[in-house]
């Protein structure tokens, strides 16, 4: 099915071996990093900006969304036997910016691992962008994305919605060799299982922009 995908249609793409010349800095950035936490949200490291703003990873982003793209977050998943989880049905709604400012539209708020998060207007998460850049080989069974392919033309679900979108709209399993980058709509129905087995499944789950925040609002960036 992934030959046949169409971006406007199906709001994803498959970009096997894009990241594949990244890996042995993507394994360092990760070794550098505090182990064992099933999601770390990146800021800071000096490895991202030449990993995630110029390169092969930020040509993707701006095929999709022009030159103006940046990446606005970033966070590794990191499923192991130790820390396995499963996600289920959902659209991501919430963006992180550099602090909290009362702006019209913008709310309710969050503080995750320190980082300001709110949830904007819709029309700013639909205008994004996402993109998944493969550590490990994800088969069937290493828990891949799960996505419901066209479900990011719907603009928000509501939450007792959700089901019966995913059974008319169908789900498309992102299966991926380590290297491979998966992009997709921001607002796409999504979720995952727990990994099976041993193994290991890392993945640097990063958001691209290409507009500015009303002021004083700013993207928390990398």
């Amino acid at each position: 099915m992934t030959a046949t995908l169409d971006w406007s249609r199906d709001g994803a793409s498959h970009h096997p071996a894009a990241a594949t010349p990244l890996l042995p800095t993507l394994n360092q950035l990760a070794a550098d990093l505090p182990q064992e936490r099933a999601g770390l949200r990146l800021h800071g490291h000096p490895a991202l900006p030449a990993l995630l703003a110029i390169g092969p990873i930020h040509a993707i982003a701006a095929y999709h969304l022009g030159p103006l793209a940046q990446p606005v977050r970033a966070i590794l998943f990191d499923k192991t036997p130790a820390t396995n989880w499963s996600l289920g049905w959902h659209q991501d709604r919430t963006i992180a910016v550099r602090a909290r400012a009362d702006v019209p539209g913008y709310g309710p708020w969050s503080t995750k691992q320190g980082i300001q998060h709110v949830e904007p207007p819709f029309k700013i998460t639909e205008a994004m962008v996402t993109l998944r850049l493969h550590l490990d080989d994800t088969p069937t069974a290493n828990a891949p994305l799960l996505i419901a392919p066209g479900s990011h033309r719907l603009g928000r679900i509501p939450e007792d919605a959700i089901a019966d979108t995913v059974a008319r709209y169908g789900t498309l399993a992102c299966l991926a060799d380590a290297g491979d980058v998966w992009s997709y709509a921001t607002p796409i129905l999504h979720a995952s299982g727990a990994a099976q087995g041993e193994r290991r499944r890392r993945v640097l789950h990063v958001d691209y922009a290409a507009t500015a925040l009303p002021e004083p609002l700013v993207w928390l960036g990398l």
